[in-house]
């Protein structure tokens, strides 16, 4: 078995936005389905895990795209394991066109953490099948987007907007959804903006979890950017007790650029 795998899916017309391109969140959705199906494949992923009370847990995803595929468009999404730890494992994403001559339409980055559902506390990694993710680690494949850092926010942030968790937010581990997180940031800009911005890259990381019933305030501020023509924007989310649940950042290009 190959240690990259590849995936074929589709930009179904109900998951793409106004433009008739995929919705970032339904990209993210997918991105993570293929972590899933290489994972299961090789002997570690969440069907198994969930019966020894483990579970894979985003920490990190960062997405940057020079275009994003059109309605009814068939694309892969290959995905590789980059590195492993003892709690943390970096798994990478190519997202590809068909053919001989497909085009390459962006990366992805992720960090993930093993949990013990029970405890909602980190594991090893190495405890599953003998530490047997390291025969499938690939170190000479190019994922050539910036890993990305802490998304540094200052007090002066302001406050956008507070919403309600609910039952479409949760899955399977319990926690809001990490794709959710994703699409209620995007909303965060009216769909004006979206008719003269594209998304270049989105970067997430996830602090503490929240759950249903929940509400969550989101705090934004302009951040700085080198390259001509882009705007980028920090998010920082705070749950209903008052913990920060995750923090993003937004890189805008105008359509024109794109």
């Amino acid at each position: 078995m190959d240690k990259v795998g590849r995936y074929e899916f589709m930009a179904e017309p109900f998951h793409c936005d106004f433009s008739g391109r995929l919705f970032m969140g339904h990209l993210g959705n997918h991105l993570l389905n293929a972590a899933d199906f290489h994972s299961t494949a090789r002997g570690f992923g969440m069907q198994y895990l969930m019966g020894i009370h483990r579970s894979w847990v985003l920490s990190r995803l960062a997405i940057e795209m020079t275009e994003m595929p059109q309605m009814y468009t068939k694309f892969n999404v290959e995905t590789w394991v980059e590195s492993a730890m003892r709690y943390f494992t970096s798994r990478n994403f190519a997202v590809v066109g068909q053919g001989p001559a497909a085009k390459v339409y962006g990366y992805g980055r992720s960090i993930w953490a093993m949990i013990d559902t029970e405890s909602r506390q980190p594991t090893d990694i190495y405890d599953i099948d003998n530490g047997a993710i390291d025969n499938w680690i690939v170190i000479d494949k190019e994922c050539p987007i910036d890993k990305g850092g802490r998304v540094k926010m200052s007090e002066q942030a302001e406050l956008i907007r507070t919403i309600d968790t609910h039952y479409n937010d949760v899955d399977i581990n319990g926690h809001i959804n990490s794709v959710k997180y994703i699409e209620h940031v995007l909303d965060l800009w009216p769909l004006e903006w979206y008719r003269e911005h594209a998304v270049k890259r989105f970067e997430i990381a996830y602090v503490a979890e929240a759950h249903a019933g929940d509400a969550l305030s989101f705090y934004s501020e302009s951040c700085p950017t080198t390259d001509v023509g882009e705007q980028a924007f920090c998010i920082r989310i705070i749950r209903t007790d008052g913990t920060e649940c995750c923090r993003s950042k937004v890189i805008f290009l105008p359509i024109d650029q794109v």
